[in-house]
């Protein structure tokens, strides 16, 4: 199916190279265009789930993302229905800066960024909070229901704020040196400071660049917006780690959790 995208998009792979995303639920691969080097994703799901927010969510923010939010841009886009399945095929400007980690969103040894790269990140995530959204990243009835089951506590779980988030800011969908963010599927509102906390659980691994990031995103984490974030992302991590997934992170998770909630 990606070869047969290629081909009605104008594009011919390049190498050998293939990009998989989670549990092979999209394959992309570098291919040449007429206009030069380009990206192209393909993204497969049962027919009857082919389409919704997560298909629409690339071309939504390419149509309302300002130029101070650096991502690749989205040329060309095709969906079909072939059998009991379907496609979206994304054609992007080829980003050649590599991602900050390769496999998986958690950071365990310290990136090498200067002040530039923290400095867009920053006006990054304050661009995206701006926007005006019907999108949704994260629901109340979700919060409700997760954060007293994984946290373990009695907690009030009304957000203090709602803002619009990336929704999936971490390491793998971050380029250095130069930044790029990547994977706009899932954006939408989302309690206030969610991508700040986001990136920042998933560098508690490694305990300088979780410094440096509460150090650069200050004005967004320590704040009771940016608290509640956090323990929304240590909800949701949790809850992976009942799955099977994230599992180095667990212990640090909890650390983190007691030191908010103490």
């Amino acid at each position: 199916m990606h070869a047969t995208a290629a081909a009605v998009l104008g594009a011919t792979p390049i190498g050998s190279r293939e990009a998989w995303g989670w549990r092979g639920r999209t394959l992309s691969r570098p291919v040449a265009t007429a206009s030069g080097e380009s990206w192209l994703r393909l993204v497969s799901a049962p027919a009857d789930k082919a389409g919704g927010k997560l298909w629409e969510g690339p071309q939504e923010a390419e149509r309302l993302m300002p130029p101070a939010v650096p991502r690749p841009r989205l040329r060309e886009r095709r969906t079909w229905i072939e059998g009991e399945h379907g496609y979206l095929a994304e054609l992007y400007d080829k980003i050649t800066a590599p991602t900050v980690t390769t496999h998986e969103p958690i950071l365990r040894k310290a990136p090498d960024l200067d002040n530039a790269w923290w400095d867009g990140i920053t006006t990054a995530l304050d661009a995206i909070a701006t926007i005006p959204s019907n999108r949704v990243a994260v629901r109340q009835e979700y919060l409700d229901r997760a954060m007293p089951q994984y946290l373990g506590i009695p907690i009030d779980t009304k957000a203090p704020a709602w803002t619009t988030a990336h929704g999936d800011l971490h390491w793998a969908n971050l380029t250095g040196p130069t930044l790029t963010i990547l994977d706009w599927e899932g954006w939408g509102t989302a309690p206030a400071g969610y991508d700040a906390a986001l990136l920042h659980s998933y560098s508690l691994l490694v305990p300088d660049t979780a410094a440096e990031i509460r150090r650069r995103l200050g004005h967004i984490l320590d704040t009771p917006a940016g608290r509640f974030a956090e323990l929304v992302v240590i909800t949701e991590l949790l809850q992976t780690t009942t799955r099977g997934d994230n599992l180095d992170l667990e212990e640090a998770l909890r650390r983190r959790l007691s030191a908010i909630t103490r």
